[in-house]
C-alpha cells in the first residue's frame, strides 16, 4: 500500500480548544444513558410532546416497565424487535425498553410500503413489531408473510395531556399504554459485551438495490454519542439545554443525533411527529426555545420558501447550533438561510455504516462553506482511488472516501459478500468520492454510485447541482446520467429542476440555465437536457432519490421501445 499522507491528521490542530484528539469511550449497553441521566436529573423534563412534559423519572419507569413486558412476551437477549412509530415518545420508551430487556432494535420508516416493510421484518427475523396504529392496515396485510407473534400498537393521543388511561382494545393487537400500565418493573439480568454485541440493525435507505441492515453495536453507538457531544462541548451543557427533533427517529442521523446524544446529555427533546410541517415546527421552537435545531438541507429550502420566515426570526435566537447533515447542503442555501435568520449552520457527514457521524465544521473555529468540516475524534480518514482502494490519492485529489474508528459498523446483517465488499480489516469504503485540502477539512463531491461518464469524462452530479441551486429561479435540482443513443457506452447530463414561485417553465428558462451553467462549468457537464418538475423524489429526511429518476428513465426507454 502506498504512503498515506493523512496519518499525518492535519485536522487535529484545527479542533476547537476543549476537544480531545482521543477519547476513552466507555463499554457498556446505551440503556445506561437513560439510567445516568435519570439519577442526576430524574425531575428535570426528558421530552416535550405536544405541551405534554415527561421527565426522565417518567421516562425510565415506562421503559422498566416495557423491558419486563418484552420479556414476559418471550425476548430473550439477542432477539430483534421493531419499531414503527413518527416522533411520538413512544419511539423513545421502545428504544429503550427493548435495549434493558436485552433486544436489538429495527427501527422501520413509516413511510415503508407493504414489500418494503415485509422485507425488513422478515430480513431481520423480528417476530415482535411496536408500531403506531396508523400502520395497523399496512401491516395486518403482510403479517401472515411475516415471523410475526405479536403486534403492540400505540396512537398519536396515547402521551399528551390528559390522555386516556386504558384505550379500547383491537382484535389481534397488544395496546402499548395497557401493557405499560398492567406492568411492574422487574427488570432481566443480563451481561452485554459492548464491542460485539448488536444494539441496532439499522437499514440503509435502499436508494439503490435492497437495503442492508448495517449491525451497529453498542460501543458503535455510545462512541458516537460520547464524541458528538465532546465536539459541542463549548455550547451545550448536561441537564441544561433543549434540543428540537424535527428529523424521523427511525432514521440513523435523528436515532443517534436527535435522541441517544441528548439522552447522554440529559437535554429536553422537544418532538416534532411531522418533520414536513413547518407551522409546527416554528411553533415548538416559540414554546420550547431549544439551544440545538439539527436539520437536513430540505428543511432548510423549505423554510426558505415561507414567506413568514423573517416573522419567526426573533424565535430562532435561541438555537446555538443548527447542524445540517443526511444530504449534501448547497451553499446557496447555506448562505441564504443565515442572511434571512442570523443563524449558524453546521454541516456535517457521515454514514448508517458510521453510526453516522464521522465529521462536522468546528463549531467555535473556521467553519468553510461547502466543506462537511474535519473528522471527529478517534476517526482516521483517507481518500482512495476509486477504483483501487489500495492507492492513496494526494491531498487535494478526488476519489473514495476510507475511515475507520470506534462507530464503524460490524459488518452487514447475513450478508458477509457485501461486508467483505465494504469493509476492508476495520476499515470502511464508503462510497462516497470527497477531496480533503491541506488543513484537514473534507469535501463531499458525490457518491460513487451516481457518477456520470460523458465520453469518458467523469461528472459529479453534485457539482452541476451547486450550479444550478445559485440560479435565482431554482428552487430544487437533481442530475443524473442517462444513456447517449449517439455515442454507445457514454452518458448525456439531464437535469430536474423544481422552480420558485413566480417563474414560469419555457424554452427560453430553459437556454437561459443551460447558458448560466457553461459560465462556471466544462462543456460535457453542461445539462443536455433539463426538465422541469413540480417536485423530486425524496426520502423522509430530504435526499434526493436519484435511483428514482434513473428508474423513470429507464421505463420511459423501455415504453419507446416497445411503441
Amino acid at each position: 500500500m502506498s504512503e498515506n499522507p493523512y496519518a499525518k491528521k492535519p485536522w487535529l490542530k484545527f479542533y476547537d480548544k476543549d476537544v480531545p484528539s482521543q477519547i476513552d469511550y466507555p463499554e457498556y449497553n446505551i440503556y445506561k444513558f437513560l439510567d445516568d441521566a435519570t439519577k442526576d436529573f430524574g425531575r428535570k423534563t426528558a421530552i416535550w410532546f405536544m405541551k405534554r412534559k415527561i421527565t426522565y423519572n417518567e421516562f425510565k419507569d415506562i421503559a422498566d416497565r416495557l423491558a419486563t413486558a418484552l420479556v414476559d412476551l418471550g425476548v430473550k437477549k439477542g432477539d430483534i424487535v421493531a419499531i414503527m412509530i413518527p416522533n411520538f415518545p413512544q419511539f423513545l420508551f421502545s428504544f429503550y425498553g427493548i435495549q434493558k430487556a436485552g433486544g436489538i432494535v429495527t427501527a422501520c420508516s413509516v413511510l415503508h410500503t407493504e414489500p418494503e416493510l415485509a422485507y425488513q421484518l422478515n430480513d431481520s427475523g423480528a417476530e415482535i413489531i411496536i408500531a403506531w396504529d396508523g400502520q395497523l392496515d399496512k401491516i395486518n396485510k403482510i403479517r401472515d408473510r411475516t415471523r410475526l407473534r405479536h403486534v403492540i400498537i400505540t396512537n398519536a393521543m396515547d402521551y399528551i395531556p390528559n390522555a386516556p388511561r386504558n384505550p379500547p382494545e383491537i382484535a389481534g393487537t397488544i395496546q402499548f399504554v395497557r401493557l405499560i400500565n398492567d406492568t411492574k418493573p422487574n427488570l432481566p439480568k443480563f451481561e452485554t459485551n459492548a464491542k460485539e454485541d448488536i444494539c441496532v440493525l439499522q437499514y440503509t435507505g435502499g436508494t439503490t438495490g435492497l437495503p442492508k441492515g448495517a449491525m451497529l453495536t453498542h460501543y458503535n453507538l455510545v462512541s458516537n454519542c460520547v464524541a458528538t457531544n465532546a465536539w459541542m462541548s463549548s455550547e451545550i451543557q448536561r441537564g441544561k439545554d433543549t434540543a428540537l427533533t424535527n428529523l424521523p427517529l427511525f432514521h440513523i442521523y435523528g436515532m443517534t443525533v436527535c435522541m441517544n446524544s441528548l439522552i447522554y446529555n440529559a437535554s429536553t427533546i422537544a418532538l416534532n411527529p411531522d418533520p414536513r410541517d413547518e407551522k409546527s415546527l416554528f411553533e415548538i421552537i416559540r414554546s420550547t426555545k431549544p439551544a440545538m435545531f439539527p436539520g437536513v438541507p430540505t428543511m432548510y429550502m423549505r423554510l426558505l420558501e415561507r414567506d413568514d420566515l423573517e416573522d419567526y426570526a426573533k424565535d430562532l435566537k435561541s438555537i446555538r447550533i443548527c447542524n445540517t447533515g443526511a444530504a449534501p447542503m448547497p451553499p446557496e442555501v447555506l448562505k441564504e438561510f443565515e442572511e434571512r435568520t442570523g443563524g449558524k449552520i453546521i454541516e456535517g457527514y457521515g454514514l448508517t455504516e458510521t453510526s453516522p457521524v464521522t465529521h462536522v465544521n468546528p463549531i467555535q473555529g473556521t467553519r468553510k462553506i461547502g466543506s462537511v468540516g474535519l473528522p471527529i475524534p478517534d476517526t482516521e480518514v483517507k481518500i482512495v482511488d476509486v477504483d483501487d482502494y489500495t492507492k492513496i490519492m494526494p491531498i487535494g485529489e478526488s476519489g473514495e472516501i476510507m475511515m475507520k474508528g470506534p462507530q464503524i459498523m460490524k459488518g452487514y446483517w447475513n450478508k458477509p459478500e457485501e461486508t467483505a465488499n465494504q469493509k476492508k480489516g476495520d476499515w470502511l469504503l464508503t462510497g462516497d468520492i470527497g477531496k480533503m485540502d491541506e488543513e484537514g477539512y473534507f469535501y463531499i463531491v458525490d457518491r460513487k454510485k451516481d457518477m456520470i461518464i460523458v465520453s469518458g469524462f467523469k461528472v459529479y452530479p453534485r457539482e452541476v447541482e451547486d450550479i444550478l441551486f445559485e440560479h435565482e429561479a431554482i428552487a430544487n435540482a437533481a442530475t443524473i446520467g442517462i444513456p447517449n443513443p449517439d455515442n454507445p457506452g457514454s452518458e448525456k447530463v439531464k437535469a430536474y429542476v423544481v422552480l420558485k414561485d413566480g417563474y414560469k417553465e419555457s424554452d427560453e428558462l430553459v437556454n437561459e440555465i443551460r447558458e448560466f451553467c457553461r459560465q462556471s462549468l466544462s462543456p460535457y457537464k453542461v445539462p443536455k437536457i433539463i426538465q422541469f418538475r413540480k417536485e423530486l423524489p425524496e426520502t423522509l429526511v430530504g435526499k434526493v432519490l436519484r435511483k428514482d429518476l434513473k428508474d423513470e428513465e429507464a421505463k420511459k426507454r423501455g415504453e419507446d421501445e416497445i411503441y
